[in-house]
C-alpha cells in the first residue's frame, strides 16, 4: 500500500508533485506520484472549483450556516446542532484506522491550500461577508452524515403516526409511496451476453434535488496504485457511489432501507433541580446528556439551542418547545416531570400526538462510530467484483442497492450498509423508550442474488425487500426491463434511449377511472377523448402530457379537501425540517396511484372527484402548451438567483426519465438526475457521463452550466481517458 501515515512526511512532500489536467469540459483529471498526495490534490482542486459549496456543506454539517446564509438557515442548523451531526463526525473520525485516516487527512490539507484561491473566484464570498477558515480533519465525515442523514426517511413515521391516528393504525402506510423527501436513482446492468462488446455495461442515474453546485462531481484519480474515474460528492475524498477503475466499475441506488428509528421519550428533571432524566427499560430513570449551543444568524439575534442525548440518542424533537422559541427548556423539563409522575407510562399505551412527543433518534453511525469510511479507498484500488464485494462489507450508510461488474465477466448484485435488527414495529412508528422490546439487537444480513438476464434497481421491491418498509411504485424498474428485453446488442451509445424514457405507466390508473361520455359536457368528453389516445409519454413537446398533469393536479386537490382526509390537512407543527413529509396535498399527490385503488377509504367517492377535475380541467380552456413550458427545473441553491433562466424537461416522477415535481402542488421539477452515467467494461474510454449544470462550481464560468444543454434532452459526455486529449492546468 502506498499511503503513508506520518503528517511530516506528507508535508515534506509538498503539494507541487502532482498534475492536473481538464478535458474539453473542465472535468478534473488529476496525476500524483501516490495515493496520500493524490487524495490533497483532490481536495485541492474540489476547493478551486467548488469553494463556496464546499463551505455551505461544512457550515451545514456543523449546523452553522445560518451565520452567513441568514434566519432561513436557522432550522437546518438546529436539526443539525439537536442530531449531533458534527460531534458522531468527530466521533467517527476518531475511529479511523491509521490509513484511512492519513487519506482524509491529504484530502482536508488539499481543502485548506485551496480554499483561500477557490473564495477569490466566487463572488459569492463577498456578498456575504463569509471568509473561510481551515477545516478540522473529521469535515468530510460531516458532509457525509449530513448529506444522508435524511436520506432514509425517518421522518416518514411521524406522518404514518399521524395517519394512524386519524385513520386508524391498519392505515398506517396508506399513502406509501416514493417520496415527498426520499432519494431515489435508477440502475441496470447489462451482463456481456446481451451487449455488442460482449463485456458488461452498467447505466443509470441517481435522483436527487437538483442543486446549484451539482451534487456530484465528474472527476479522475490516477497514481501508481490506481487510475479510477467516477462521480464524487464535493467534500468527500474517493468516489464512494459510482466509479470505473478501468477493470471494475460499480454503482449504486437507494435499497430504501430502514434503518433509523424514532423513541417517544418520558423525561424528567433531577431531584437536585440540575439534570434532566430519561425514563428506559424497565421503569429506569437514566441520566440524558445536556448542554446549550448558540446558532449566530446574520441580520438576525442569535438563537439559543438546547441539546440532549438520552441512550437511545439525541433528542430531535423536544414537546412544547420545538417549533416555538426556545426556552431553555426548564419549564418543560418540569411539565414533563410531571406528567411522568402522573401518568407512569406503559408499552402497550398508546403514544401520545407526533406533535407532542418528545423523539430521540437512533442512527447506526452514532451507535457504531463508524460511516464506513474505509470502503473508500478500498474501492479506489479494486480490480475485480470480488474485490468491491469485500470493500462492501464494511459500508454503513446510506444502505444502498448496488452493482458491479469487471472485464473478467464477473456481475454483482447486492445491498450494501447497516441496517439494526430490532422489533417490526420500530420501522413504521415512533416507538417507546422505555420498552426493551424495541432495542436495537444486532446488524441485519444485506442480501445478494445472482445476475440472471440483466439486473435492475430502481428503489422498488425486490433483493432489499427484506430491509424496509416502503418502496417506490414498480413503474421505473418494470420499464427498464422490458426496454432492456427488446435487444442483445447493447452499446453505451444504445443507452441514452433508455435514460431519457418518458412512458408513465402510474397515468394508467387515472385514465381509468374516467367517466363514460354520456352527461360530460362537450368541452370534458373532448378532453377525456384525446387523454384516452395519449401514448402516456410525457414527452417535453407533448401537449397532452400537460393536460394530463393539470387532471392530476385538480384531482389531487379535491381528493385532498374530501372530509375522508379532513383529520390530515392541518399545517404540521414541529421542527420545520420535518414539514416536507407532514403535508397532506403533496402526500396525496405522490400516493395518488394508491389512493384510487385503495379500499381502506370507503367513504372517499373518487368517481365523483375525478369527474368533477375532468369538467374542471376542460372548463379551464388550457392551450396545446408542450410539457416543457410548464415542467421547468427548479433547483435549490444556498443564494438563489431570482434572474437565472432554468430549462424546460420532459419526464416525470413515476418514467424512467425521472424528472420529479409535486403533483397538486406545482409542475416545477425539483428533483431529477442527479448524474447520469454509462460505464463500459469493454473499453473504459467509451463509457459515457453528465451532470445536470457542469465542473465548475462558479456562477458564470465557462464550465458551470455548459453541460445543461445536453443533460436537459438526456445526451451524454464521453468520457476521456487519453491523457495526450486533455490540457493541462495550473492549481
Amino acid at each position: 500500500m502506498s499511503l503513508v501515515t506520518d503528517a511530516d512526511d506528507r508535508a515534506d512532500d509538498g503539494p507541487d508533485d502532482w498534475e492536473l489536467y481538464r478535458d474539453d469540459w473542465g472535468i478534473p483529471h488529476l496525476r500524483a506520484p501516490d495515493a496520500l498526495r493524490l487524495a490533497y490534490a483532490q481536495g485541492r482542486v474540489t476547493a478551486l472549483d467548488r469553494a463556496w459549496q464546499l463551505e455551505v456543506e461544512r457550515h451545514r454539517s456543523q449546523g452553522s450556516s445560518a451565520a452567513f446564509l441568514g434566519p432561513e438557515a436557522v432550522a437546518w442548523d438546529r436539526f443539525a446542532r439537536q442530531s449531533r451531526l458534527d460531534d458522531t463526525a468527530r466521533r467517527c473520525h476518531e475511529e479511523l484506522d491509521p490509513q484511512t485516516a492519513a487519506w482524509v487527512g491529504a484530502y482536508v490539507d488539499g481543502v485548506n491550500d485551496g480554499l483561500a484561491a477557490g473564495a477569490a473566484r466566487d463572488e459569492r464570498f463577498a456578498r456575504t461577508g463569509h471568509t473561510p477558515v481551515p477545516w478540522e480533519p473529521w469535515v468530510p465525515l460531516g458532509i457525509w452524515v449530513a448529506t444522508h442523514i435524511l436520506f432514509a426517511g425517518f421522518a416518514t413515521k411521524l406522518w404514518r403516526e399521524r395517519v394512524a391516528r386519524a385513520l386508524g393504525d391498519e392505515a398506517a402506510t396508506l399513502f406509501a409511496t416514493d417520496g415527498p423527501g426520499t432519494a431515489g436513482s435508477n440502475g441496470w446492468l447489462v451482463p456481456g451476453d446481451r451487449t455488442a462488446s460482449g463485456s458488461a455495461i452498467i447505466a443509470g442515474d441517481p435522483h436527487r434535488f437538483i442543486e446549484d453546485p451539482g451534487v456530484y462531481q465528474q472527476i479522475r484519480l490516477s497514481c501508481p496504485e490506481y487510475d479510477v474515474l467516477g462521480l464524487a460528492v464535493p467534500g468527500v475524498p474517493g468516489l464512494g457511489h459510482f466509479g470505473h477503475t478501468g477493470s471494475a466499475a460499480w454503482a449504486i441506488t437507494n435499497a430504501m432501507a430502514d434503518y433509523q428509528d424514532l423513541y417517544v421519550e418520558q423525561l424528567r428533571t433531577t431531584a437536585d433541580g440540575a439534570g434532566i432524566e430519561a425514563l428506559g427499560p424497565g421503569g429506569t430513570w437514566e441520566p440524558v446528556h445536556r448542554h446549550t449551543e448558540t446558532i449566530a444568524v446574520a441580520g438576525a439575534e442569535p438563537v439559543e439551542v438546547e441539546v440532549l442525548e438520552t441512550a437511545r440518542g439525541p433528542v430531535i424533537t423536544r414537546a412544547g418547545v420545538d417549533g416555538a422559541p426556545e426556552t431553555g427548556g426548564t419549564e418543560t423539563a418540569a411539565a414533563e416531570t410531571a406528567a411522568a409522575e402522573t401518568a407512569a407510562p406503559d408499552a402497550g399505551a398508546a403514544a401520545p400526538d407526533a406533535s407532542e412527543q418528545t423523539l430521540s433518534l437512533r442512527y447506526p453511525p452514532r451507535v457504531r462510530r463508524d460511516l464506513g469510511f474505509a470502503v473508500l479507498p478500498a474501492l479506489l484500488r479494486a480490480r475485480t467484483v470480488a474485490d468491491i464485494d469485500r470493500a462492501l462489507d464494511g459500508w454503513v450508510e446510506p444502505v444502498n442497492v448496488v452493482h458491479a461488474a469487471d472485464s473478467a465477466g464477473g456481475l454483482l448484485h447486492r445491498a450494501a450498509g447497516k441496517v439494526p435488527l430490532r422489533d417490526p414495529a420500530n420501522r413504521l412508528r415512533p416507538v417507546p423508550a422505555w420498552d426493551a422490546r424495541h432495542a436495537w439487537q444486532g446488524w441485519a444480513e444485506t442480501p445478494a442474488e445472482p445476475v440472471q438476464g440483466f439486473a435492475v434497481m430502481a428503489n422498488a421491491r425486490g433483493i432489499a425487500s427484506p430491509l424496509g418498509v416502503e418502496f417506490a411504485p414498480p413503474h421505473r424498474a418494470d420499464r427498464i426491463r422490458a426496454l432492456l428485453s427488446g435487444s442483445a446488442q447493447w452499446s453505451p451509445e444504445a443507452m441514452a434511449d433508455v435514460h431519457r424514457d418518458t412512458y408513465l405507466a402510474s397515468a394508467e390508473p387515472l385514465l381509468a377511472l374516467l367517466p363514460p361520455p354520456a352527461g360530460l359536457t362537450p368541452a370534458a368528453q373532448a378532453l377525456r377523448t384525446r387523454l384516452l389516445a395519449w401514448d402516456r409519454h410525457m414527452e417535453s413537446d407533448s401537449a397532452e402530457a400537460t393536460l394530463f398533469a393539470a387532471l392530476r393536479t385538480a384531482t389531487v386537490r379535491r381528493l385532498a379537501a374530501d372530509p375522508a382526509l379532513a383529520a390530515l390537512a392541518a399545517a404540521p407543527t414541529g421542527p420545520e425540517v420535518f414539514h416536507p413529509w407532514l403535508y397532506l396535498l403533496p402526500r396525496v399527490g405522490y400516493a395518488l396511484e394508491h389512493l384510487l385503488a385503495t379500499g381502506l377509504l370507503p367513504g372517499l367517492d373518487r368517481m365523483a372527484h375525478v369527474r368533477a377535475a375532468l369538467e374542471e380541467t376542460a372548463a379551464a380552456g388550457a392551450p396545446d402548451t408542450p410539457w416543457s413550458q410548464v415542467h421547468r427545473l427548479a433547483p435549490w441553491s444556498a443564494l438563489p438567483d431570482p434572474e437565472a433562466e432554468w430549462p424546460g424537461l420532459g419526464g416525470d416522477h413515476d418514467c424512467v426519465n425521472a424528472t420529479s415535481s409535486v403533483p397538486g402542488f406545482t409542475d416545477r421539477c425539483a428533483r431529477a438526475s442527479a448524474a447520469r452515467y454509462v460505464w463500459d467494461l469493454a473499453r473504459r474510454e467509451d463509457s459515457l457521463w453528465a451532470v445536470p449544470l457542469g465542473a465548475d462550481g462558479v456562477t458564470g464560468s465557462p464550465h458551470h452550466r455548459d453541460q445543461l444543454p445536453l443533460w436537459a434532452r438526456c445526451a451524454l459526455v464521453p468520457v476521456v481517458t487519453d491523457w495526450t486529449r486533455l490540457s493541462k492546468d495550473s492549481a
